[in-house]
């Protein structure tokens, strides 16, 4: 078994050497999104198909490093990953491919470089949207925040947010849809504004509560909350939102795929510009 595990690392060697590959020439005329054509989608769905192929290997190396400790005098089958990784079967397929759910591959660094605000934060830098809080929805009454507060059309979908939000949230948009207008096409909704208290606590503001949060699906397909998994088509528009400098609910504790809200680094930008 121990000769097994070099042979899964050189894979995953090589599948990096093809990521790089293609992530190289999916990344050729992304400068300049007004004047060149759009990224072809084959590439895009094959890079978030190497990246699951990676990721189920490493957890095959883990498996193994586990069962390498632990064997006794029995030997022990290679494990089978329970959860198979994307796999890119012809052109016809790149519409569905989106909406197909895959796992979240190194989870816990989606967000690497960006903070999440937070309730305590949001509270101290711009006011308690509303004064009680329940589990349920209610109007805003912060009368700074709800001057902010517009309902616009964003790229594909409508969403009520504080004007900041709504404006990065359209150049997030405009790029996407440069650049990869099948997922464009694609993208839905559930919801952006809610002034409620974080489920399970009290009077804690969840971050939809601000107007600076909103939770994205593919084909009104909703993600399971906390399952490691996503929508692939989601883990194409994270690398879009965190160049905006949004934080995506993947990388969350309890993982919240469809959740992207704005960064405490973009709150304090925008405050020194004078927009909050």
């Amino acid at each position: 078994m121990k000769r097994l595990i070099p042979i899964v690392v050189l894979t995953i060697v090589l599948l990096l050497v093809a990521l790089a590959w293609l992530v190289i020439q999916t990344g050729r005329g992304q400068d300049d999104y007004s004047n060149e054509p759009g990224i072809d989608s084959g590439a895009r769905i094959e890079i978030e198909g190497l990246r699951q192929q990676i990721e189920a290997l490493r957890g095959q190396i883990e498996a193994l490093q586990n069962q390498v400790q632990q064997l006794g005098s029995a030997p022990q089958a290679m494990p089978q990953m329970n959860d198979q990784p994307f796999v890119k079967e012809g052109p016809n397929t790149i519409l569905d491919a989106y909406a197909q759910v895959v796992l979240i591959a190194n989870r816990r660094e989606v967000n690497k470089g960006i903070v999440v605000g937070g309730p305590s934060f949001l509270e101290s830098f711009l006011g308690r949207p509303r004064e009680v809080l329940s589990d349920d929805c209610e109007p805003m009454t912060n009368p700074k925040l709800k001057d902010l507060l517009v309902l616009a059309d964003v790229g594909p979908i409508k969403v009520n947010m504080l004007q900041p939000a709504v404006d990065s949230l359209n150049r997030v948009f405009e790029k996407v849809r440069a650049t990869d207008p099948d997922l464009y096409e694609r993208i839905n909704t559930a919801g952006a504004l809610c002034v409620r208290q974080i489920r399970g606590t009290v009077g804690r503001t969840s971050t939809h509560s601000f107007g600076l949060a909103v939770d994205l699906n593919i084909d009104g397909h909703l993600d399971t909350l906390g399952d490691g998994k996503t929508q692939l088509g989601l883990t194409i528009l994270a690398d879009f939102f965190n160049e905006e400098g949004w934080v995506w609910g993947a990388g969350f504790t309890r993982e919240d795929s469809m959740h992207f809200e704005i960064s405490r680094q973009m709150l304090e930008q925008w405050r020194l510009e004078g927009k909050i």
